[in-house]
């Protein structure tokens, strides 16, 4: 595993809740060049005392080069922790989602407000509908699977699709993906309620057609 020592006093913000870590906080990174290689890996970090900080995902290609999974030393980064990360949000967001329009976009994971950096996650339509992934962290992004049986299982909802920010997603040095994960894509056009008022847009991309 990788091992991010951090410069002297630079563990101060990450002990705050900074769950960002960038380049120029970092003394060095220890580990197997493959996986210093390897977008999303995750990394222990450490101080500049050899003592335990964090495990987080490591990423090179960008200015943030790691970001935080968790403090604890016992709580190792695995398909399980994915799974009761998706399941907590979801859970949190539980009596909002059933409550909300079924034609609006619904905020569903909200990427470090929910311990899984990087990724939001939109549902339209409930159930029956689509949730609508961003990926725009290396580390979810490695554990995309991970995340999306877990979003099947919690939610209920078959479809799911990868929207992309193409200038997020190459700041990251990831490819740029849009694709479906799950079921099927979402029509080219639907009606969405946005500021009270239904609009239409293509939830794959954003964008919201003339009217």
């Amino acid at each position: 595993m990788l091992t991010i020592t951090l410069k002297q006093g630079k563990e101060h913000g990450l002990l705050a809740g900074d769950p960002w870590i960038y380049a120029s906080a970092v003394e060095k990174v220890d580990g197997k060049p493959q996986e210093r290689n390897k977008a999303g890996a995750t990394a222990i970090v450490q101080s500049s005392a050899r003592r335990f900080l964090a495990r987080a995902a490591y990423n090179a290609k960008s200015q943030i080069v790691a970001r935080v999974w968790t403090l604890r030393e016992d709580e190792p980064v695995d398909h399980a922790m994915m799974k009761r990360r998706v399941q907590a949000a979801v859970a949190r967001r539980a009596d909002a989602l059933r409550a909300a329009d079924p034609d609006a976009l619904t905020l569903l994971v909200d990427g470090e407000q929910d311990a899984l950096p990087g990724l939001l996650v939109h549902s339209y339509g409930g159930t029956a509908g689509y949730l609508v992934c961003q990926f725009n962290a290396a580390g979810v992004d490695l554990w995309k699977v991970a995340v999306v049986q877990a979003l099947l299982k919690e939610t209920g909802c078959p479809n799911i699709y990868e929207r992309c920010d193409p200038l997020i997603r190459k700041g990251e040095g990831l490819p740029i993906t849009r694709r479906v994960l799950a079921g099927d894509e979402p029509p080219e056009r639907l009606m969405v309620r946005q500021d009270g008022r239904l609009v239409p847009m293509d939830i794959r991309t954003g964008f919201v057609y003339p009217r």
